[in-house]
């Protein structure tokens, strides 16, 4: 993996622009899990990761992790914690989209990620929650199913539903500002992109509502 002046500046600016959107926007969304709060951070970090490949998802994980640890406070678990979900979910998305550098592919990346951001994230807090807010496993289970696993899944979903809608212009703003290449292709937004877009939407309404108790 090469790194030019270009690739170094645009990453550096995807990165400067997933902390200001971490900063502005946080939300508790799940009152069952209300420690774990959505952002939309790694949207930018996807966003790199299909323009160079899962390994700039790595690294902007990393970078974007330590920098939230010193601007929000906390811990190397917080670190760890952030960077297992967002790697989950960004590096798996662009892995599949490098490989198959369609919307196909983009959306198939991204409903992978998904997947995998909810289960390394059951296991994890499984493994890590008992011995961060000391309390019994057996609470951590009673936690997956009205917080841990929907909050991942409306986390991840509302991401991936963001970049199948922001990254073309994205993409397009960047190449004008001569960041990136032309042969950096983007995402056009299709019939079946809309219906994707549409069905994870509707997914995470009907999610939040229920949780909420209005359905």
């Amino acid at each position: 993996m090469t790194w030019t002046t270009k690739k170094i500046t645009t990453v550096a600016v995807l990165c400067a622009m997933a902390m200001i959107v971490n900063m502005m926007i946080t939300i508790p969304i799940i009152p069952a899990v209300p420690f774990l709060h959505y952002d939309p951070k790694d949207v930018l970090i996807v966003m790199g990761g299909f323009i160079y490949g899962p390994m700039i998802s790595f690294f902007m994980s990393g970078i974007c992790s330590f920098l939230e640890l010193f601007l929000r406070g906390g811990n190397i678990i917080d670190v760890l914690m952030n960077m297992i979900s967002t790697c989950a979910f960004a590096c798996s998305a662009a892995f599949i989209y490098q490989h198959k550098h369609t919307k196909k592919g983009a959306t198939i990346g991204l409903g992978v990620g998904i997947l995998l951001t909810t289960i390394s994230m059951c296991i994890w807090n499984y493994i890590v929650t008992p011995f961060y807010f000391h309390i019994p496993r057996e609470s951590v289970v009673a936690m997956m199913l009205p917080g841990i696993i929907p909050f991942n899944i409306i986390k991840s979903g509302t991401n991936a539903l963001l970049v199948l809608i922001i990254y073309k212009p994205i993409v397009q703003f960047l190449r004008k500002q001569k960041m990136i290449d032309k042969k950096n292709q983007s995402i056009p937004l299709t019939k079946g992109s809309i219906i994707v877009i549409t069905f994870i939407l509707i997914s995470i309404i009907l999610i939040i509502l229920i949780h909420k108790g209005i359905l």
